[in-house]
């Protein structure tokens, strides 16, 4: 794999909190060689420091107060970080999914950040839930028919597990969005709504189909939620990365 396995910095925000500089390189000693953050607005040039001095790359980063009414903070945040990708996560209402009206106030106001974003040397994104995939329109999932309303500049971060969540054959969505998609969250679990997730490999997902069928996107691992020992789930979804990724 040419891009170090990263990690949605969010699945390990309680252990942030307590001891950042420690929690990185915990992070760092299971092997990730990436970050991806998560609250950029809060001291983003120490984070910055920390991962450089150990070794960590910033992926990308979540941007959900891009949404708001000034989004300059957050991307001067995000550029300071020294990462290409900003990333909104979420944020919309759910119905907007559901209708063709809805989706294209969606797609009008990513489309108009992304001028914005470009200009602070970024490129905007788009990372999905369940609520974007299990609505459909014209019989394909509504992150495909958004798609083909957003500038070309905008590029998909597809949660894999949130997509299988919403009904999708996540492999063949990938297969259709093609280069469209530049990052993919990995986690896994019992296909639920509500129930925890549990390392890479140990769940419900087609994890080495999720990979084959978008090879050159980032490889994000996310938990957002865990009942077991996260920093060790963490471990073990790391291992079985990148023994997959070096078949």
């Amino acid at each position: 794999m040419a891009r170090p396995l990263s990690v949605q910095l969010y699945s390990v925000r309680e252990e942030l909190a307590a001891d950042r500089a420690g929690t990185l390189g915990r992070l760092a000693e299971m092997g990730y060689g990436a970050v991806e953050a998560y609250d950029v607005t809060d001291d983003p040039a120490g984070l910055g420091r920390i991962a450089d001095g150990l070794g960590l790359v910033v992926s990308g980063a979540h941007v959900g107060q891009v949404l708001g009414p000034e989004p300059g903070p957050v991307l001067d945040a995000t550029a300071a970080l020294g990462c290409e990708l900003a990333i909104v996560p979420a944020g919309f209402p759910h119905a907007d999914f559901a209708a063709p009206d809805g989706l294209a106030r969606v797609a009008d106001r990513l489309n108009s950040l992304a001028d914005r974003a470009r200009r602070h040397g970024l490129r905007l994104g788009y990372h999905n839930h369940w609520w974007e995939v299990e609505p459909r329109l014209d019989g394909r999932h509504a992150i495909e028919a958004l798609a083909d309303l957003l500038d070309p500049a905008v590029f998909l971060e597809v949660d894999t597990y949130w997509a299988a969540v919403g009904g999708a054959d996540v492999p063949a969505l990938l297969g259709r969005l093609g280069s469209r998609v530049e990052a993919l969250h990995l986690k896994d679990g019992p296909g639920t709504k509500e129930d925890p997730n549990v390392a890479v490999g140990g769940g419900t997902m087609p994890v080495p189909e999720v990979l084959a069928a978008a090879p050159d996107a980032w490889r994000v691992v996310e938990f957002d939620a865990c009942a077991g020992d996260l920093l060790g789930e963490l471990a073990a979804s790391r291992r079985y990365v990148a023994a997959l990724e070096a078949v």
